[in-house]
């Protein structure tokens, strides 16, 4: 029988389920979510996250049995409010020297921006300059809007022109809340309300640059970047500083649900998924118990999936047993 636990002293509602009540969860790909399981548990230092870590390691026979041995299911937050979207990891060309072509750069951080403080918005950056002849800039990139999404993903591949490909990854913001673009665009009448995609704003942009880059810039937040030495084949660094892995990695609100624990998918929509994933990342976008980001890889690809995702469901957190018992006991 679940168990429900409320109250703003508790947090979110939270119910503990079967694993039998988790839709479709036999028939599921458990190796693959292992395997994803173990490139981050190594960073869970808590007790009960280090045990599961440790017989993570010897599970490779049962999969399936590891996960239903050593988590229960927990249903946090109401499924009514869940949010799935995606994200990717752009590849892009790009030129390690400004050009006629190539005139928009991305840039390393500031030495003066420290974590967590809030400095110039994007208008002040962009408008005044704040960052340009600084031998800040990492590499220039041929559209605006690139470089725009560049930042809401948060790294990339760049094919650089003398063949060289350049993995950069996320390495902080200027403090400022992510405001969407796409949403503002609709609001205005500027696109369609549910046709809002990364191409469509972007001919818009081209078709529009002055407008557009004053569009861009309705999003305060700014990111910047550092280079990545990382494999062809790994995904890009989650906020565990891990390579997340696509279709079985997640972002969530750390607030809510443990960095590194696996989260039972059933994601709604025109491409369904019921799958077990790891909360690998976060997001500034990403908040509540219901709301998650779910990786689709690399290139223009997983681009176009991930751009087009905007479902309902539900995300059940699998916790260690010992703390799923506290919590349905109220601790």
């Amino acid at each position: 029988m679940a168990a429900t636990v409320t109250g703003a002293a508790a947090g979110p509602r939270a119910q503990t389920l079967r694993f039998d009540q988790l839709k479709g969860w036999a028939k599921d790909d458990f190796a693959a979510a292992l395997s994803t399981f173990l490139v981050t548990c190594p960073r869970l230092k808590d007790p009960d996250w280090h045990e599961t870590c440790a017989a993570a390691r010897l599970a490779g026979d049962d999969p399936r049995g590891f996960f239903e041995s050593y988590f229960r299911p927990v249903l946090l937050g109401d499924p009514k409010q869940a949010l799935f979207t995606g994200y990717y990891e752009p590849e892009l060309t790009a030129s390690a020297t400004r050009t006629p072509r190539f005139a928009y750069p991305i840039y390393r951080r500031p030495p003066e921006l420290r974590p967590g403080a809030v400095w110039y918005s994007r208008a002040e950056i962009e408008t005044r300059h704040l960052l340009a002849g600084r031998g800040l800039e990492i590499a220039w990139l041929d559209n605006p809007v690139d470089a725009f999404f560049l930042q809401v993903q948060g790294s990339g591949r760049l094919h650089l022109t003398d063949g060289r490909i350049l993995r950069v990854g996320f390495d902080g913001k200027n403090g400022h809340p992510y405001r969407s673009v796409g949403r503002e665009m609709a609001r205005r009448g500027l696109l369609p309300k549910h046709r809002v995609s990364a191409a469509r704003i972007r001919s818009w942009v081209k078709d529009h640059p002055d407008r557009g880059m004053t569009m861009l810039r309705h999003n305060p937040s700014y990111v910047f970047f550092r280079v990545l030495r990382l494999a062809a084949n790994r995904g890009p660094l989650g906020a565990m500083r891990k390579p997340v892995t696509a279709g079985r990695s997640i972002a969530v609100d750390p607030d809510y649900v443990p960095l590194g624990a696996p989260v039972w998918v059933e994601k709604t929509g025109r491409n369904p998924l019921r799958r077990l994933m790891i909360a690998q990342d976060t997001g500034s976008a990403i908040k509540g118990p219901q709301r998650a980001d779910i990786f689709y890889g690399s290139g223009a690809k997983a681009g176009r999936i991930a751009s087009h995702v905007r479902d309902g469901g539900r995300m059940v957190v699998l916790l260690p047993v010992a703390r799923a018992l506290a919590m349905e006991n109220g601790g």
